[in-house]
């Protein structure tokens, strides 16, 4: 390894006091500034900041200690706290004081006590409330960096200076209040994702040593075996060895009916054990279960963002020191030059530094990217980017593998036939050692089926093994070359199929049964039938995209007459068959450039070409299979098609979300500023509007964690459309 290699590290950090974009931006301008620091990404609903540094130049303390400088703290992600309760939050109790003297004010100025007194006591409010949006303001000032803060702390100022002091005090009260409230359903939307790592047990039975001690899952180590009670949840990734149950995998995989399970089967951690008691041997360590990875996916999905994130991020950059200038031009140019009166325009520019005090526009895009990613997981299913969850709402096209996706994925050998004085068990003896040595679910078919005969140890030795993605494979056994492959590869070997071959080949594939042919020294020596279930649910899955306006294509290496037989069963709209993994691009891209948008959908493993140039690739049936969570942008963790007519539903929910929190800020943003240059908005009136819908907006991002789907076939034994299905949902 390079010692530049070695140098280059990465650290999450978890932000305390990061409630905005206005303090993102404060730490974005610290980590500019740091030698050394190649790369960041800040995230203020996460609430965590990564960066790439050169440990050569700069050390991980001397960022924490940057990010310290803006008034933040920063700590391991790891130690990421949970919001304590209300009473222990300094600036929570400051504001209700606040809020208790102002009320005091109020009562004492209405019960007729001198103006004198009451305005002491709203000075004291101010005093008690302006603390720590001060704090902020002041670190923004000094970083010569304008935020909202700043404007607040202006427009209070200037209010006092004018004499008004009860407006001065509901500024502060409700500019602080608003922030809480902010914060508070920032942190719901990671309430969320958080709620997903209390699925795993923080603890486990495990056996040892002939008795049983309870351990934290983080110290389980690899091959242990852990006991689980009827009821608890599942602590660790594993294979059952003893027993027998129903088990619950909704949280992991969305499926609501409970699977049974048995001795050699697979569970995951945070799947409920319902009615039998289990002894599971541990496959994986508690950070690299099915759960954890699909938290992190999640949490690292916030990075690639949407357009409208990207419009909003950088809306928030212009958008304070433009109001920052407007208010003080406001403030100043009319007495200066158009000889209007000061006072009044003074205080006109403060309202402006007011309407203009609202994260709502920066924050409400983000919560509602987060809070449809919540939905997703809570489902079985993970986006890999907000980017994805923006464009599965622009899909013209859905391209599907076919072994694997639109098929069960498990082929079986149907039938064999011999030539030229080769037995059948022969036959099987040879393809089945050489299929072997293949990933390809049809040699996989074709090995099973060998050693169901001869045994795992009965296999024969193969030397010089060579594969040809999507046509067939070479190897030597008994001395002798074989050719293990489809027609078009045993013709490229130089294999000569007579007319009795074709004909039996075709009527084989007219059946939708693959045809794996096996020859040596130039001669066919026999064939092996194989045929796939389609996967249940399939056909009806496609007629379901196909009403929402979906485009469906059906991509294959293998023959056209199985394909068609396949396609005749699902539905799809157009196929292609006999394709090599470089021709599934070719496709995709021609799709793309007559279409648009394109999603691949695949098992991940033999797709992953096609899913990478498509522009969503999903890969499904991850539960169990890393390179599927690799390799997809979205991972369905079951095997239901369904599932993408769902994720369909919410990409478009979730859009329409976004634009009318966009279109909400927007708008109220215009209007007040205009009302506040023509004189027509006070500064108490304008905060509240301001803060209004600033919280409006972020609320109704938070809708997106209960939003449900419901399947179209439903709705229409209900009597409701396919196009109604998309829009269902539960508040």
């Amino acid at each position: 390894m390079q010692d530049g290699e070695l140098a280059n590290k990465e650290i999450t950090l978890q932000i305390e006091g990061m409630e905005c974009s206005c303090e993102a931006s404060l730490i974005e301008k610290k980590l500019g500034s740091l030698p050394g620091v190649t790369n960041h990404d800040i995230n203020p609903v996460s609430k965590r900041v990564r960066v790439g540094y050169d440990e050569s130049k700069v050390a991980a303390e001397d960022i924490i200690r940057s990010i310290a400088e803006t008034g933040m703290n920063a700590s391991s992600a790891k130690e990421d706290k949970r919001r304590s309760t209300w009473w222990r939050e300094k600036q929570q109790l400051a504001l209700y004081a606040c809020g208790a003297v102002i009320i005091v004010s109020f009562a004492l100025k209405l019960a007729g006590v001198p103006e004198a007194v009451s305005d002491v006591l709203f000075v004291l409010a101010v005093l008690i409330g302006v603390f720590y949006p001060a704090r902020k303001a002041l670190i923004a000032l000094m970083n010569l960096t304008p935020t909202i803060h700043l404007l607040m702390l202006i427009g209070a100022t200037g209010a006092m200076i004018l004499g008004m002091w009860y407006e001065s005090a509901i500024l502060i009260f409700v500019y602080s209040l608003g922030d809480v409230l902010e914060s508070y359903a920032v942190d719901k939307a990671r309430g969320a994702i958080r709620s997903l790592m209390d699925l795993a047990p923080k603890e486990a039975i495990v056996r040892k040593e002939g008795g049983e001690t309870i351990m934290r899952t983080e110290d389980i180590s690899v091959g242990d075996v852990v006991v689980v009670r009827p009821g608890e949840r599942i602590p660790v990734d594993g294979k059952i060895v003893w027993g027998a149950s129903f088990v619950n995998q909704a949280a992991v995989t969305g499926e609501p009916i409970p699977i049974r399970k048995q001795v050699g089967d697979e569970v995951f951690t945070g799947t409920i054990n319902q009615d039998g008691s289990l002894e599971v041997r541990v496959d994986r360590l508690a950070s690299e279960t099915m759960l954890s990875k699909i938290i992190c996916s999640v949490e690292e999905a916030q990075a690639r963002k949407t357009s409208y994130q990207t419009f909003a991020d950088s809306f928030g950059k212009y958008y304070t020191p433009i109001m920052l200038l407007l208010g003080i031009l406001v403030a100043v140019v009319p007495p200066l030059f158009l000889g209007a009166e000061w006072r009044e325009f003074i205080y006109r520019g403060l309202v402006v530094f007011v309407v203009s005090c609202s994260c709502g526009l920066a924050l409400s895009v983000p919560v509602a990217v987060v809070a449809g990613m919540a939905n997703a997981a809570r489902n079985g299913t993970a986006f890999k980017g907000g980017a994805y969850l923006e464009a599965l709402d622009k899909v013209k096209v859905i391209a599907f593998d076919k072994t694997g996706t639109l098929t069960i994925g498990r082929p079986e050998v149907t039938g064999t036939r011999v030539l030229d004085g080769t037995s059948e068990r022969d036959l099987l003896h040879i393809a089945g050692s050489i299929e072997s040595r293949s990933g390809h679910p049809l040699a996989a078919a074709i090995a099973r089926k060998a050693r169901e005969s001869f045994g795992s140890s009965g296999l024969l030795p193969v030397e010089d093994f060579q594969e040809t993605s999507g046509l067939g494979v070479t190897a030597r056994s008994k001395g002798k070359l074989f050719v293990v492959g489809n027609d078009r590869f045993q013709e490229e070997m130089g294999v000569v199929l007579s007319g009795q071959a074709r004909e039996e080949i075709a009527a084989l594939e007219n059946e939708g049964k693959t045809v794996v042919l096996v020859s040596t020294q130039g001669r066919l020596i026999g064939s092996l039938a194989i045929a796939d279930e389609v996967r249940p649910g399939a056909r009806e899955a496609l007629q379901q995209l196909k009403k929402s306006g979906v485009k469906t294509v059906m991509l294959t290496g293998d023959n056209r007459r199985s394909a068609e037989a396949i396609a005749l069963k699902t539905g799809v709209d157009e196929l292609y068959a006999q394709l090599l993994p470089v021709d599934k691009v070719e496709v995709i891209k021609r799709l793309r450039d007559e279409y648009g948008e394109v999603a691949m959908v695949g098992d991940g493993i033999n797709d992953a070409p096609a899913m990478a140039a498509s522009g969503v690739g999903i890969a499904m049936g991850a539960a169990g299979s890393d390179i599927a969570i690799e390799a997809g942008d979205v991972v369905l963790m079951s095997d239901d098609l369904s599932r993408i007519g769902y994720l369909r539903a919410l990409s478009r929910r979730a859009v329409r979300n976004i634009r009318q929190n966009i279109v909400v800020s927007l708008v109220n943003i215009a209007f007040m500023v205009t009302m506040a240059l023509i004189g027509l908005l006070g500064l108490v009136t304008g905060l509240l509007l301001n803060e209004a819908s600033a919280v409006l907006v972020i609320f109704n991002a938070l809708r997106l964690l209960t939003w449900k789907w419901k399947k179209a076939a439903e709705l229409e034994g209900q009597g409701l459309g396919a196009a109604a299905a998309m829009a269902v949902e539960t508040e």
